[in-house]
C-alpha cells in the first residue's frame, strides 16, 4: 500500500482481503454488479461499515447502481499487491506445520511457503507438499533478507528465542500460532492466532449469546 492507503483504520485493511475474496467468487459466477447488502450478507459486515471501508478509496460505487465487480477486483487486487507472489517461511514442523506446508495457500495465487525451518535432525532434509525442512540454524543464510515474513508454529517456551532469530534474519511479519506474547523491535508487526482463545470465545457466544 501507498502513504495514503496506509493511513487507513486497521480494522478496514484487515477486512481487505475477506472482500477481495468474495469479489472473485462473483467474478467467477459471471456477475458484474453488486451492491453493499449483497455484500453485506456474504461477508458478514453491516453494509454501512462496507461504504465506509470503501469511502477510504474515493469514490467506487454509485449510489442507486452499487459496486461493479470488476473495477472492485482490479482496484483491490492493486491494492492488495495481488499481482506480486508473497514468499513465506514456516518455523516449526510439527502437527500444525505440517497441515500448514500440505495446505500452501493453495487457493491462493499470490502467497507461496518457500522453506521450511526446524531443529529436529530428523525432519530437516525431508520435503513436505514440496517444500524442503531446513535446520533453523541456517536461516540468515537461506532467506538472505529476500523474505520478510514468517509462520511461527512452535512449543510456545521456544516461541521468543526463535522470534528474536527471526527478527536477526531479517523478518518483518510474524504470524503466530503460539500463544506465547512475543517481544518484537517496533517495526516488526506480529499477528497473534491462537486456536484454543478463539474455540473457548466461540463456546462462551454460544452459551450466552443464542441466535
Amino acid at each position: 500500500m501507498d502513504i495514503e492507503q496506509a493511513k487507513i483504520p486497521q480494522a478496514t485493511a484487515k477486512r481487505l482481503p475477506l472482500y477481495y475474496r468474495f469479489l472473485e467468487s462473483l467474478q467467477s459466477s459471471g456477475k458484474h454488479r453488486v451492491s453493499s447488502s449483497e455484500l453485506s450478507e456474504a461477508v458478514k459486515v453491516d453494509s454501512a461499515t462496507i461504504r465506509r471501508d470503501f469511502s477510504y478509496f474515493g469514490a467506487l460505487g454509485k449510489k442507486g447502481y452499487g459496486y461493479n465487480v470488476n473495477y472492485l477486483l482490479t482496484f483491490f487486487r492493486k491494492t492488495l499487491d495481488q499481482d506480486e507472489v508473497t514468499k513465506v517461511i514456516l518455523v516449526g514442523v510439527g502437527n500444525l506445520g505440517t497441515a500448514l506446508l500440505n495446505y500452501n495457500f493453495s487457493k491462493s495465487n499470490n502467497m507461496r511457503i518457500e522453506m521450511a525451518f526446524d531443529v529436529d535432525e530428523n525432519k530437516v532434509g525431508q520435503e513436505i507438499g514440496n517444500v524442503s525442512i531446513h535446520h533453523l540454524n541456517n536461516i540468515e543464510e537461506l532467506i538472505q533478507g529476500e523474505i520478510e515474513v514468517a509462520i511461527l508454529t512452535v512449543p510456545a517456551n521456544a516461541a521468543q528465542p526463535i522470534a528474536d532469530q527471526l527478527v536477526k534474519a531479517g523478518i518483518k511479519g510474524i504470524l503466530n500460532f503460539t500463544p506465547a506474547r512475543l517481544s518484537v523491535p517496533e517495526n516488526v508487526r506480529i499477528h497473534h492466532i491462537d486456536l484454543s482463545v478463539e474455540l473457548q470465545s466461540l463456546v462462551y457466544f454460544l452459551k450466552h449469546y443464542p441466535m
